[in-house]
């Protein structure tokens, strides 16, 4: 499955550009997951999980947990015709959603609180192809509505042969 989201300009002009390739495969498939996050191209975090991937009413799933001081915490990455969604929940509640080249609502709740985020996607892109994916956004995110930067995310993901 191919789909690529990028603005480009001409004569001054935003254009977006789609792409949609075709994948046979709608079981379930365990991946193994590198997660790459960097905010504003100094802070880079890290995470390498095993979760799984499949597809559903059109759409791409990754589905993951990973253990963190306040606890467990479940993530879910949608991928669709256009957009982005991703939902975590547990010890960490968050909504983020992406359509490239709009500011976007969500939320951020921890255990001492919850918090009102903004997204504006300034690139969204997704391939999958024999078995190995990759999701790449780059996004401007505010908490708040205080800018807290701007992140690359950049979630690789390929079956798990074990």
């Amino acid at each position: 499955m191919h789909w690529r989201f990028f603005l480009m300009k001409r004569k001054n002009h935003p254009m977006i550009q789609f792409e949609e390739g075709f994948c046979l495969a709608n079981a379930e498939i365990p991946v193994k997951i590198k997660v790459k996050t960097t905010i504003d191209q100094e802070e880079t975090m890290e995470l390498v999980v095993f979760g799984r991937y499949f597809q559903k009413d059109k759409a791409s799933y990754l589905q993951y947990e990973e253990a963190m001081e306040e606890g467990r915490v479940r993530t879910i990455v949608k991928m669709s015709a256009g957009d982005a969604l991703i939902l975590r929940s547990g010890a960490v509640k968050m909504r983020l959603p992406f359509i490239l080249q709009k500011k976007l609502q969500g939320s951020y709740e921890m255990p001492f609180g919850m918090f009102e985020t903004t997204t504006k996607t300034k690139k969204l892109e997704f391939t999958y192809e024999n078995g190995r994916g990759m999701m790449d956004i780059v996004y401007d995110f505010a908490m708040q509505g205080a800018h807290a930067g701007t992140y690359h995310l950049e979630i690789s993901f390929q079956e798990d042969q074990a």
